[in-house]
Order: structure tokens, then C-alpha cells, then sequence
């Protein structure tokens, strides 16, 4: 049995498509499996990273699990969530785990940045832990521009940060079919694969290839660094992620370049962000 954590969201829900159309059998976690809806066969079960008896049942009989956390950054002195999913999958008897990391997931314990601090203890919670473990480690997702849904139902612009800051987003179909591979065979244990799509875009091109599939001429309107820095302060982050987050985009150009690992190990070039907004256009319309 496979377990896959965060079951609803958009790398969850692919992966756990993908291992079921698969005939893999499959347990969704979510917070609210009464509410989730899951093809059919798939197992939904109730789990929350802060609440370790429901992790204790929700793990109990799986061989493989796919391991992924929405605690934000600073939120806590570590990454509880993340550390206690790894407990729990090792208290298990867990044999193949996959870990969702960051592209700057490789930094040290030691790191001056919040962010590769945070990330890198979340990795050592798997690295060496498992029999067959795999880290992934995706830069930006295409399917963040699902953020521009609700603006565009109502108008054609849409107000977006950093919006000439390039980035070679990955679609989460990709990055599921790399997790079913390593939850489903030893090809990839004590592999760490930093990932990338096809190309490196704008949000402002990335609207712009959005539009043509939409039929629509589509306008940004540009969000000031300053009013960006506001807006992470108010959802939470602490501020010394805020600034590790804005010299990230402002002065460093990680997660820029196109790597070549997706397409290595799918066999196949990766899909395009063209591809991914023909897709989900359905989610933008009026």
C-alpha cells in the first residue's frame, strides 16, 4: 500500500491519479477525507502532521510513501510537520519513502538562509533513514498561476509580483510521474533530483501563453516589491524569511536555469507551460 500525503493539492492529486489509474493501491491523506473526492479504489484516510495518532493509523500497513508538507517557513523552530511524517513513516516500516524538497534544499543545518536551514533538517529526517529513499527537489510549479484564477473570472489583468523575475517552472504532472517511478521501483533509491521544466518564462510571458489559450488579450499589472513584503508579513512569514525570500527573487538567479533531469528520468522532454495552461484552462474562465 501506498500512502500519499497532501492528497488534495495539485501535486498530491496527480500523483494519486496517476498510482491508481496504475492499479497501485493507494491511501490519500488529507485533513478532511469526508470532503475529498478520490477515484474510485483509492483509500481516503484522515492525517495532520500535528496530530501524531492520526499519523500513527494513517501509516500503519504501507510499503511506500510520498511525503510532502505545507507548514510555511518560520512558523515554527523547525519543521515539525515534516520531521513528524518522517517518524512516522520510519515507526511504520516504511521501505521506499519520496521526500518533496526545494531546489535550495541542499544547503546545511549551519545556513544563515531560513529557508535552506529549514529545508535542508527536513531532508536529513529521510536521507539514510529508509531503505530506498528519494528527494525531490522542484524549483517553481506552473501551476502557481492557478493563484490568477479568481482575478481572471472577473477582468482580463491580473496584479502579479516580480512579474519580469524568470523561472523554469515544472508542471506537477512531471513531478508526479517522477514520484510514482521512485515510489514504485528501486531505479531511484538514494537518488536526489533537482528539477526544472522545459523552459524559462516570466510570469508575464507565462500570462501571455495563458491568453492565447483562453482566446484573451491578458494584462498584468505590476505588484511593487514593497507591497509584495507586505503581503508576506501579513500572511505570517517572519521577517527574516521575508528578506531571504525577496533576495531569492530579487538578487539571485536560482531556479532560472533549465535542467535536464525531469527529461532524463521520464524519458520524454518535459511538458511546456503552453501544454500545462491548454490543460487547465477550464480553471481561468469567466
Amino acid at each position: 500500500m501506498i500512502l500519499v500525503t497532501g492528497a488534495t493539492g495539485h501535486l498530491g492529486g496527480e500523483l494519486v491519479r496517476r498510482l491508481a489509474a496504475s492499479g497501485e493501491p493507494v491511501r490519500a491523506m488529507t485533513r478532511r477525507p469526508d470532503e475529498a473526492r478520490f477515484p474510485t479504489g483509492v483509500e481516503p484516510v484522515y492525517g495532520d502532521a500535528a496530530d501524531p495518532a492520526s499519523l500513527t493509523a494513517a501509516f500503519t500497513g504501507i510499503s511506500a510513501a510520498f511525503l510532502m508538507s505545507a507548514q510555511p517557513v518560520g512558523t515554527a523552530p523547525a519543521p515539525t510537520h515534516d520531521l513528524a511524517l518522517a517518524e512516522a513513516a520510519r515507526e511504520a516500516g516504511v521501505r521506499r519513502l519520496v521526500k518533496l524538497s526545494v531546489l535550495d534544499g541542499g544547503g546545511t543545518g549551519g545556513d544563515r538562509d531560513p529557508i535552506v536551514r529549514w529545508h535542508a533538517a527536513a531532508e536529513a529526517s529521510v536521507v539514510g533513514r529508509f531503505p530506498a529513499w528519494t528527494l525531490l527537489r522542484p524549483g517553481r510549479f506552473m501551476s502557481n498561476a492557478l493563484q490568477w484564477a479568481p482575478q481572471l473570472r472577473t477582468g482580463d489583468e491580473v496584479a502579479i509580483p516580480f512579474a519580469d523575475r524568470p523561472a523554469a517552472s515544472i508542471d506537477p504532472a512531471d513531478l508526479a510521474e517522477i514520484a510514482a517511478l521512485a515510489l514504485t521501483t528501486d531505479e531511484h533509491a538514494g537518488m536526489t533530483y533537482e528539477l526544472s521544466g522545459p523552459e524559462s518564462l516570466t510570469p508575464t510571458e507565462e500570462l501571455s501563453l495563458l491568453g492565447r489559450a483562453l482566446s484573451r488579450d491578458l494584462r498584468v499589472r505590476p505588484v511593487p516589491p514593497e507591497a509584495a513584503r507586505a503581503g508576506m508579513e501579513r500572511y505570517g512569514f517572519p521577517p527574516d524569511v521575508v528578506d531571504a525570500i525577496l533576495h531569492h527573487t530579487l538578487d539571485d538567479d536560482r531556479g532560472t536555469e533549465v535542467l535536464p533531469t525531469a527529461a532524463k528520468v521520464l524519458g520524454r522532454p518535459a511538458r511546456t507551460f503552453a501544454q500545462w495552461a491548454g490543460t487547465h484552462a477550464e480553471a481561468f474562465r469567466r
